[in-house]
């Protein structure tokens, strides 16, 4: 018989399981607390529960708009005018998404042919650089230092070239909890002024900024929003990650590209959910109060956390916060991060992973988007180091 020579080949070779499934796989196998994956341990608003059930027993039970439910999309658009001042059709400039991971994929799908580069803020959540390259481009890291993770425009500038398709930033930014400034936005858009470049803004958690700070979405600036896709999550948002529904938006033209993929990608989002979620929408105060509520737990956390030997620096954003471990030890932090789930019971995310070359500043990044009885846990196990 003839022997099959076929060999499988990987467009993504050098792809391994992420630090989120390596990190929740241990602390299970430990029996750890996991503040390590991106997800609250309490229940969202009974009421939205209430909503998916009353929209399944209405018969929202088969497949919705490929864009999404326009009562949701319309609600959406409300709500970003009403924040950064940006009106967006809801017809044809705002897609219902499964998540903003389906959304960010689905942008790069859309756009990025073989050899194009897209520049990408490191550290980086670790969805963007695999979409990238399986999309056959080129990722152009900038990689943050560890001390303020600001932004040096100048070698930004210097990374732009012909070949810059893209660039995608993340604000409130996971991993470090900082905020671009409006003056980060208008450099930002200074630097992309003259060029057709696209800009991803990965916006998950816009209404989790702390100490009276105020969130600069992409959408409040007149030439960044003419060439952006803003990505949102419902899930960040309302406790509800298990759901995966997540939005879009960008100007008519890009937005149309945009859909020819969604159409063939997902097609659509669950509709009874679409349907709860453009009713829950309707009181601002589900959403605009969201940062009060997590900026309570980022402080009972620190607080608890001021006799240990963790330096700190308060995150301005997000439910993450990294702590400085290197008064402790001077291992790697995959080591050190393993070790306090084997030996302490407690799970984090060491931050070397997301980094250019796995560059290791001794910071490990915990998730506070917890109970408060879990937060006293882990207090109590990190105040033993």
């Amino acid at each position: 018989m003839p022997q099959n020579n076929n060999k499988a080949f990987s467009k993504l070779p050098n792809v391994k399981t992420t630090i989120f499934t390596t990190m929740g796989q241990l602390a299970l196998k430990h029996k750890a607390l996991n503040l390590s994956q991106g997800f609250p341990n309490f229940k969202p608003d009974r009421s939205l529960i209430e909503l998916v059930t009353k929209a399944m027993e209405e018969g929202y039970n088969q497949y919705a708009p490929m864009p999404g439910l326009l009562e949701l999309r319309e609600r959406i658009a409300y709500k970003m005018e009403d924040l950064y001042g940006r009106r967006y059709n809801p017809e044809k400039e705002v897609t219902v998404t499964v998540g903003a991971t389906q959304a960010i994929f689905t942008i790069i799908t859309a756009f990025i042919r073989g050899g194009d580069e897209v520049i990408v803020i490191k550290p980086a959540y670790d969805c963007y650089e695999p979409a990238i390259e399986v999309n056959g481009g080129v990722v152009v890291p900038i990689q943050l230092c560890n001390s303020d993770f600001k932004i040096n425009w100048e070698e930004f500038r210097s990374k732009i070239t012909s070949k810059t398709k893209m660039v995608i930033i993340n604000t409130p930014h996971n991993p470090s909890g900082t905020i671009f400034s409006e003056a980060d936005m208008l450099q930002l858009q200074k630097s992309l002024e003259g060029t057709n470049i696209i800009l991803i803004s990965d916006e998950v958690y816009e209404h989790i900024v702390f100490d009276g700070q105020l969130h600069h979405s992409a959408a409040k600036y007149s030439d960044l929003s003419q060439r952006s896709f803003v990505c949102g999550s419902f899930g960040k948002t309302f406790h509800i990650t298990g759901w995966k529904v997540g939005y879009c938006l960008g100007p008519e033209a890009l937005m149309h590209e945009f859909r020819k993929v969604h159409q063939f990608n997902v097609f659509c989002v669950d509709h009874a959910v679409q349907k709860a979620l453009a009713t829950y929408l309707k009181d601002p105060c589900n959403y605009l109060e969201l940062g009060a509520f997590y900026e309570a737990k980022r402080d009972f956390f620190l607080s608890e956390l001021a006799n240990s030997r963790f330096k700190i620096k308060p995150c301005q954003g997000t439910y993450f916060q990294l702590l400085d471990y290197s008064t402790i030890t001077t291992e790697p932090d995959e080591v050190f991060a393993e070790r306090l789930v084997r030996e302490y019971k407690i799970a984090s995310i060491p931050i070397s992973s997301f980094n250019t070359n796995k560059l290791d500043n001794n910071l490990l990044r915990f998730c506070f988007a917890k109970t408060d009885a879990t937060l006293e846990k882990a207090v109590a196990i990190l105040c033993t180091l």
